[in-house]
């Protein structure tokens, strides 16, 4: 049985979480419906996976994509490659796509899974917290530009997400520390508790306890799914996900895809965003430190790069796809556990805070 359902109607899919899925004979089988299957990694991720989620698929025909590792990856290029890969190896509309990996993985393959002959099944097998946590879940699939972090993509939901959390024992700390961010976003954002927890978790997180994180990951995938299931493609309460993400993916593209990770850029984000709710009141300072503390916990930044000025973050936020009518948007806690939408940041504050 999965652990948790994402309720779309005839979209719907299972989120399985637990240790020792990738063991799993007959899981991966249930959610194909084809016998052509082509799973897309990457270098790093490879070595380490590949042939024991390919030993699933006895009498299968089973091909395989590995891109480089990275953000830089996520791009125009490498989804051209998968593109031409499908088409050379005469994949039909019966082929499911694998994507295992991290976000960038599940991003990209989700992307050519829609538009490969105007769509076809993919299962995401994310092996990152911040995959885990965030990004598998709830159809967002899209590559970036050198103008814009995802800008490029479409919503399109898999077959099935499938956790095994015996995948984070070989993840670099750095790597770790980062999805930790996006963990950290689901107490700020909407879930005082949650945020208590995990203040109360650190030492359990740090050492990787198994109960821990599947506790941690289980949260985390249950509040996204309440809120995909009740706003599939962003046009109300989904933007709150996006707390942290103006700022941080203004950094990322600004130092360049890959020099800062995405969850570092977040947690830089969340850390304006609630300076921003500070300079506007809606926030406590007590609050604010709580939160600066519990991301400094996990070695994230605290500060935007030095080199960046008030005018290159405004640059590439005007891209920002939350943005309507010219205006600026962005997410802000008003307590720990509670976010809003806001329109009436104005540059003065911004000048003020960067």
């Amino acid at each position: 049985m999965p652990t948790l359902n994402l309720d779309l109607g005839q979209r719907s899919y299972p989120i399985y979480i637990d240790s020792g899925l990738f063991d799993n004979e007959t899981l991966f089988k249930n959610h194909i419906r084809g016998k052509r299957v082509c799973i897309v990694t990457n270098t790093i991720v490879a070595p380490l996976y590949l042939d024991k989620i390919k030993t699933k698929f006895v009498n299968y025909d089973v091909d395989e994509i590995i891109l480089p590792d990275g953000e830089a990856e996520k791009s125009l290029a490498n989804f051209e490659l998968i593109m031409s890969h499908l088409l050379a190896n005469e994949h039909g509309r019966d082929s499911t796509l694998i994507a295992l990996g991290g976000g960038v993985i599940g991003d990209i393959t989700g992307f050519a899974a829609a538009c490969y002959q105007r769509g076809i099944d993919f299962i995401q097998v994310p092996t990152t917290v911040l995959s885990q946590v965030d990004s598998s879940v709830g159809g967002k699939t899209a590559v970036n530009h050198p103008l814009g972090k995802n800008m490029i993509g479409a919503f399109y939901q898999p077959k099935a997400v499938i956790i095994d959390i015996n995948s984070l024992t070989s993840l670099p700390i750095r790597e770790f520390n980062a999805g930790m961010a996006e963990v950290i976003k689901y107490g700020i954002l909407g879930d005082y508790d949650f945020f208590v927890w995990l203040e109360n978790n650190i030492a359990s997180i740090k050492v990787g306890d198994q109960k821990t994180l599947t506790k941690m990951i289980e949260i985390c995938c249950q509040c996204k799914a309440n809120i995909v299931a009740n706003d599939e493609t962003e046009a109300g309460v989904r933007a709150l996900l996006n707390l942290g993400h103006t700022f941080g993916h203004a950094i990322e593209a600004e130092q360049g895809y890959g020099n800062w990770l995405h969850g570092e850029a977040v947690a830089t984000g969340m850390v304006l965003a609630s300076k921003l709710a500070v300079t506007m009141n809606l926030l406590e300072v007590s609050e604010l430190c709580r939160i600066e503390s519990l991301i400094n916990a996990f070695d994230l930044p605290l500060q935007a790069p030095d080199t960046m000025t008030c005018e290159d973050f405004t640059r590439h936020m005007r891209r920002d796809k939350k943005n309507i009518g010219g205006k600026l948007r962005f997410i802000v806690p008003t307590a720990i556990g509670k976010s809003e939408i806001r329109d009436d940041i104005t540059q003065e504050i911004l000048q003020q805070i960067l």
